[in-house]
């Protein structure tokens, strides 16, 4: 029988639970939602839902993060052709920021 890693026994346990807590959203459901979200097309109870599910799940606090990084970063390329990118931005995401740019 194959061994679950902690991480994977620990999300399972997470969504088990995230059915049974009332108004909370799954990692999935967070995620379908992020751009509304950040957006503030969100309907005010969606809205407490999801800052809800932020208070008490942190990979999607850091997912989160790493998404309005993205977007900044981006918004940046897009806006100042010759400005450096911070050492902190991965290879990949310039590369595909740079394609996009080009398409």
């Amino acid at each position: 029988m194959a061994r679950r890693s902690t991480k994977s026994i620990r999300n399972w346990a997470r969504g088990v639970a995230y059915r049974y807590v009332p108004m909370m959203i799954t990692c999935q459901e967070f995620e379908d939602f992020v751009i509304a979200y950040l957006e503030g097309e969100l309907p005010r109870r969606q809205t407490v839902v999801f800052e809800l599910h932020l208070k008490v799940c942190r990979e999607c606090r850091d997912y989160l993060t790493s998404y309005k990084r993205t977007i900044e970063v981006s918004k940046r390329a897009f806006q100042e052709p010759g400005q450096q990118i911070p050492d902190e931005v991965p290879e990949d995401l310039v590369r595909a920021i740079l394609a996009a740019r080009q398409a």
